[in-house]
C-alpha cells in the first residue's frame, strides 16, 4: 500500500524546489510544475518501473516517461533529483549558463532521466508512439508514459499522433493531460476552446479516464486502472484536473504565473507557504 503522507511530503518539497529554482535566475515557469507536483511524486515514487541506476537512453527493460510540455522542467528536474537520478544540489544551477538543467529539457547535456528535448509543444506524443512501438518489437512488456498540457492540445501534431496510436493499436501507452484550464495567453477556453475532451479522445479511439490531480488516492487509483487497460488494443489517456500554481495562494488558478518568476517579496511569501519536508538543496 502506498504511503500517502510520504507522497505528500515529496510533492511539498517539489513545490518548494520549483519556487527556489525559478527565483534564483529570475526566469522560468512556476505555475505548471506547482500544479503537477502531486502527479510527479506519485508517478516516480509509486508507479513508474524505472530505477536511476538502470537509466539508459534506450530504456529497455523499464518504463519510460516523456514530458511533452517541457516548460514544466523545474518540477520534473526536482522529482528526478529527489528520486536519485542526479544530485539535488544541481537544482541550484537551473537556467544558469553551462548548466545541465536548461529551461526546457535537452539531451546534449546528458542529464540522466532525459531522453528527448521538449518544450516545442506538440511533439511528445509522436515520440511516445515510436518508443511504444519499439518496446513491442523488442518484446518489452514495460510501458510508456507521457504528460501534456491542455493548451498543447491546440497543436495539430498531437491529433495526428492520437490517430496513429489508435489505428496502430499502441496499447502500451498511457498519456496524461494536465487539464488546468490555463495557458500563457489566458484561459484555454478563451484562447481556443478544447470542447469536450473526453468525447474527443474517445472518438479518436482511445480509452479515456479522468482523475483529480491533487488527490493521491485518485491519482494512484486511476494510474492503476490505466495500467490494467494496457494490452487491450487501445492507447490510454487520462484527463487530469489540476490547478495551475497549486500550493501558493497568489499563484493558484491564474495564467499570470505560467512563465513568470517571483520577486523577492513574492518569493518569501511563497516559501512561507511551502513546508521543507525532505531538506532543501
Amino acid at each position: 500500500m502506498a504511503d500517502i503522507q510520504k507522497l505528500k511530503d515529496i510533492a511539498a518539497q517539489i513545490r518548494r524546489d520549483v519556487i527556489r529554482m525559478v527565483y534564483a535566475p529570475a526566469s522560468g515557469h512556476p505555475g505548471g510544475p506547482l500544479g503537477c507536483a502531486d502527479f510527479f511524486a506519485a508517478l516516480y515514487f509509486e508507479v513508474l518501473n524505472a530505477k536511476p541506476e538502470n537509466f539508459t537512453m534506450e530504456g529497455q527493460g523499464e518504463d519510460m516517461f516523456f514530458l511533452s510540455n517541457g516548460h514544466l522542467s523545474a518540477g520534473w528536474y526536482s522529482v528526478l533529483a529527489r528520486k536519485g537520478f542526479f544530485p539535488t544540489k544541481e537544482l541550484s544551477t537551473f537556467r544558469f549558463i553551462n548548466s545541465r538543467l536548461q529551461g526546457h529539457p535537452a539531451t546534449a547535456e546528458n542529464l540522466p532521466g532525459i531522453r528527448i528535448a521538449s518544450g516545442s509543444l506538440g511533439q511528445g506524443l509522436s515520440v511516445a508512439c515510436g518508443a511504444a512501438l519499439s518496446k513491442k518489437l523488442n518484446n518489452d512488456s514495460n510501458l510508456i508514459y507521457t504528460l501534456h498540457g491542455d493548451g498543447e492540445l491546440q497543436e495539430g501534431q498531437i491529433w495526428e499522433a492520437a490517430l496513429f496510436a489508435a489505428s496502430s493499436k499502441i496499447d502500451n501507452l498511457i498519456a496524461t493531460i494536465d487539464y488546468n484550464g490555463q495557458q500563457i495567453d489566458g484561459p484555454v477556453e478563451k484562447v481556443n476552446s478544447l470542447g469536450n475532451l473526453h468525447a474527443k479522445w474517445e472518438s479518436f479511439g482511445w480509452h479515456v479516464l479522468e482523475m483529480d490531480g491533487h488527490n493521491f488516492e485518485s491519482i494512484l487509483s486511476v494510474l492503476n486502472q490505466a495500467k490494467k487497460q494496457t494490452g487491450k488494443g487501445k492507447p490510454i489517456v487520462i484527463i487530469m484536473k489540476t490547478e495551475m500554481g497549486m500550493g501558493v495562494d497568489f499563484m493558484v488558478g491564474t495564467h499570470h504565473w505560467h512563465g513568470k518568476a517571483p520577486n523577492k517579496e513574492e518569493f518569501e511569501k511563497a516559501m512561507a507557504q511551502l513546508p521543507e519536508t525532505l531538506g532543501d538543496y
